[in-house]
């Protein structure tokens, strides 16, 4: 149903909304994932810009700029929650979400307009609380950023005085609301919008992907929000949930935290595998091989996702029984995931391969995630996970499958749908300059952190032995590269917006077809006049 604007809302030329309402309060799903879009560009440059300056401070041994050590911990731990909260997920879901997934279904527009206009607005307020924490007293200074994105007591508690971290949690509980807003919105539209012959077992990977992320996030945010909500009372008031001395239990957070937290992580990844089945499909003129093996794995991968977080603990001193479950049940997870790659690479065998930008994404995509998995399974095991915990082994695991993983599908699907959103064509020369860059930059940058944490280099903190300096140096001239990928990609999306190279129908190729998503699952029979022809 196509929204409407009363009279005065409308321009008197050409009867289209005026700015402010279309910009403010929209309800059409192609506007606010554009602004989920550009939200997370905002996201992304200030949490870069923190990674930056963290690296440049671990070029050298010594205190370069952070003459307090807080400081630093302040800048990493707003640095995990800008990426992660208001960087990666408003894009991958929200706004690539908004974007295809009722085109995908056949479906006029979400379920609930304006309760998706209502989610997009509690991020940004989510993402200014954020922002303002870092200048608030006992922001920049304070020693509770030290416990990192995790925001373990007492380090959040008690040895976290001021205003500062309290904005924080009000932060993340409005970006938790937003979250859960938007899954009940995609929920819904995905099981009662579908166009007719749309039945689940044709329904594109994407839709696929953002339905099962959809879910986890409905069932894990409500966790959070309760660990939350105790944290800040635990500030505030005086209750004692996390604390020993009124017979609370901090290990207690740690379970709810990650309850939530590794769901989180198929959260952002689970998204990326929808867009790399799509353009893997499209760019091998094949479709994808396995269907419904492909979308029952992202249903496997969500199950089980949520019995393995205390994977996160090992050193807690849990029994070696419990340690033992939860080593099994995460060396389970990974047999869904090998299905998914192994998929892909059957789609690309025997096809008409052609490497596009988007396709160049996606394969790096594949070879960086398999390289970020084995390091997990590796840190499954509880007894070499106890060794490596808190080094930069840790650190360069999780940024091979979330910097990398999640980071390069969010510019593959950027790139390869980006004709779709603008209407325009980009330089090609630019965006693979771009690919390089990041390529080269980020394998630069975390290749070398593996060799550091089994060197026994401990995370999160500012000073380094003098043994230590080479390969710091070789991980910051990476960072500052991949910045310069960073540069080059603002650049030529301004360039295609100047330029204006039209797009036409089908801007992917010959054999590339409009209805791209066809590739990618059986299509439906009555979604289309006319379906294409897949050559």
């Amino acid at each position: 149903m196509a929204t409407t604007y009363a009279s005065a809302d409308t321009d008197a030329h050409d009867g289209k909304p005026k700015f402010w309402v279309r910009w403010f309060f929209s309800t059409n799903h192609k506007d606010i994932g554009t602004l989920y879009l550009i939200l997370g560009l905002i996201g992304g440059l200030v949490g870069g810009f923190l990674s930056i300056m963290m690296r440049l401070e671990l070029s050298e041994p010594g205190l370069q700029f952070f003459g307090n050590p807080h400081t630093y911990n302040m800048f990493i731990t707003m640095h995990g929650l800008l990426m992660i909260f208001f960087m990666v997920m408003p894009i991958i879901i929200g706004g690539l979400g908004n974007w295809f997934v009722p085109l995908m279904i056949g479906a006029p527009d979400m379920a609930f307009p304006r309760m998706n206009n209502l989610s997009f607005w509690l991020l940004a307020v989510a993402l200014v609380c954020g922002v303002i924490s870092m200048f608030l007293p006992g922001g920049a200074g304070g020693a509770g950023f030290g416990g990192s994105w995790v925001m373990y007591p007492p380090l959040s508690t008690s040895g976290h005085p001021g205003p500062a971290f309290d904005f924080l949690i009000i932060g993340i509980l409005a970006a938790g609301f937003s979250s859960i807003f938007g899954a009940i919105n995609f929920i819904t539209t995905i099981f009662n919008m579908r166009a007719p012959g749309m039945t689940m077992h044709k329904m594109p990977l994407y839709a696929w992907s953002v339905l099962v992320t959809s879910w986890l996030l409905l069932l894990s945010l409500p966790v959070l929000a309760a660990a939350m909500i105790m944290l800040f009372t635990d500030r505030t008031v005086g209750t004692g949930f996390f604390d020993p001395a009124m017979g609370g239990d901090p290990l207690m957070f740690q379970h709810l935290f990650w309850f939530f937290g590794h769901p989180e992580v198929y959260v952002m990844i689970l998204p990326a595998f929808g867009i790399i089945s799509h353009v893997i499909a499209t760019f091998s003129r094949k479709p994808v091989f396995g269907y419904l093996g492909m979308a029952y794995a992202m249903v496997a991968i969500g199950v089980v996702g949520f019995v393995v977080w205390a994977h996160h603990m090992y050193t807690v001193g849990m029994d070696v029984d419990v340690k033992a479950y939860f080593l099994a049940a995460t060396f389970v997870i990974a047999v869904p995931t090998g299905v998914k790659v192994f998929s892909w690479l059957a789609t690309m065998w025997g096809g008409s391969i052609r490497y596009s930008i988007p396709m160049q994404w996606a394969l790096a995509t594949i070879f960086l995630f398999v390289i970020g998995g084995v390091t997990g399974v590796f840190l499954a095991s509880a007894g070499l996970d106890t060794a490596a915990h808190d080094t930069y082994f840790v650190v360069a695991h999780f940024h091979y499958v979330l910097s990398m993983g999640a980071v390069f599908a969010i510019f593959s699907g950027f790139t390869y749908w980006f004709g779709k959103m603008s209407g325009y064509l980009y330089n090609k020369w630019l965006a693979g300059l771009q690919f390089w860059l990041f390529f080269i930059g980020v394998n630069l940058a975390f290749m070398p952190q593996h060799f550091l944490g089994w060197q026994g280099m401990p995370r999160r903190i500012p000073d380094y032995f003098q043994e230590y300096q080479l390969l710091n140096q070789i991980s910051s001239y990476g960072s500052y590269m991949s910045a310069i990928g960073v540069i080059v990609f603002i650049v030529w999306v301004i360039e295609a917006f100047i330029v204006k190279r039209k797009a036409g129908d089908n801007y992917w190729g010959e054999g590339a077809d409009t209805l791209e998503w066809t590739l990618s699952s059986p299509p439906p029979y009555h979604q289309y006049s006319k379906l294409p022809q897949i050559k």
